[in-house]
C-alpha cells in the first residue's frame, strides 16, 4: 500500500492532527518571540497586562490557564527584566496590581506586528467562517467543564 505526502497517515486521530497543526504555526510564532528572548507564554501575560493594567496575578494566572504556582516565577522573571512591575493597590493594603513597564511596553511594540502578520496569514487560510468555527472548537476542547451531550 503507497502513500502520499497529501493525505495523513493518521487521519482521524485528533491528537495527531492537533500536533500537527501546532507544529504548523509553532516557527512562525515562537521565531519572533525568541528573537527577542521570549517565550510564548510570558508575551502572553505582557498582552493581558497591556490590555488590562492593574489585574492582580491570581486573576491573570486564571484567564492564562497557567497555576499560580508556575505563575509567580513565570511573573518574577518578566519583573527582573524590567518588563513588568506589580504595584500597591490604591484602597487595599494587601493586593498588588501588574503593570507592564516602558520596555515591556516596547517589547510588544516590536513583536505585535510580527505576530500580527502571522495571525492574518493563518485568518487568510482558514477564512472568517473556517476561523470563527476553530476557535469555538478549540474553546470547547479547552474548557474543562464543557460537557456534550452526544459525540
Amino acid at each position: 500500500m503507497s502513500h502520499t505526502s497529501a493525505e495523513p497517515i493518521l487521519p482521524e486521530q485528533l491528537l495527531q492532527a492537533l500536533r500537527r497543526a501546532q507544529a504548523a504555526v509553532t516557527e512562525a510564532f515562537h521565531a519572533p518571540l525568541a528573537a527577542q528572548d521570549l517565550r510564548p507564554i510570558q508575551h502572553a501575560v505582557l498582552h493581558v497586562l497591556q490590555r488590562q493594567p492593574g489585574l492582580r496575578q491570581s486573576q491573570v494566572s486564571a484567564a492564562l490557564g497557567i497555576a499560580r504556582t508556575n505563575f509567580v516565577p513565570l511573573f518574577d522573571a518578566l519583573e527582573r527584566r524590567g518588563l513588568a512591575e506589580r504595584r500597591d493597590i490604591d484602597g487595599d493594603r494587601r493586593a498588588r496590581g501588574l503593570f507592564l513597564t516602558a520596555a515591556g511596553a516596547a517589547l510588544l511594540e516590536r513583536v505585535e506586528p510580527i505576530l500580527a502578520a502571522e495571525q492574518a496569514r493563518l485568518n487568510r487560510r482558514l477564512g472568517a467562517d473556517g476561523r470563527h468555527t476553530l476557535l469555538g472548537l478549540l474553546g470547547r476542547l479547552a474548557d474543562p467543564a464543557f460537557e456534550s451531550g452526544g459525540s
